[in-house]
């Protein structure tokens, strides 16, 4: 029905930048909320960032200053800027979507994950 693909992870050394990108496609009437989460080995999945339809958005503390979302409404696609990255940002990155489809049900939608190492 809904199809989000992501892309843009890889190995990075500290205090480098890597940028995510998460494409959805599919029965699309309209896309909502738009948004990043991670998950490192052995923790719980957190959000990272989130940015609204009318783009306002949302970070966690430990990533603010150094990642931005932003999102292309045209081609359904929000990304992930992350600069100054650190080692603690290691983790599995999972775009999010809010999303509403052909059947007028609101559907959430997780991306296939792309692996973030940061690591000299």
């Amino acid at each position: 029905q809904v199809q989000l693909v992501e892309s843009g992870g890889g190995l990075v050394q500290p205090g480098g930048s890597l940028r995510l990108s998460c494409a959805a496609s599919g029965s699309i009437v309209s896309i909502n909320a738009m948004g990043w989460y991670r998950q490192a080995p052995g923790k719980q999945r957190e959000l990272v960032a989130q940015i609204t339809t009318s783009g306002s958005t949302n970070y966690a503390d430990s990533v603010k200053g150094r990642f931005t979302i932003s999102r292309d409404n045209a081609e359904s696609t929000v990304y992930l800027q992350m600069n100054s990255l650190k080692p603690e940002d290691t983790a599995v990155y999972y775009c999010h979507v809010i999303i509403l489809v052909l059947s007028g049900q609101l559907v959430n939608s997780w991306g296939q994950g792309t692996q973030v190492t940061v690591s000299s």
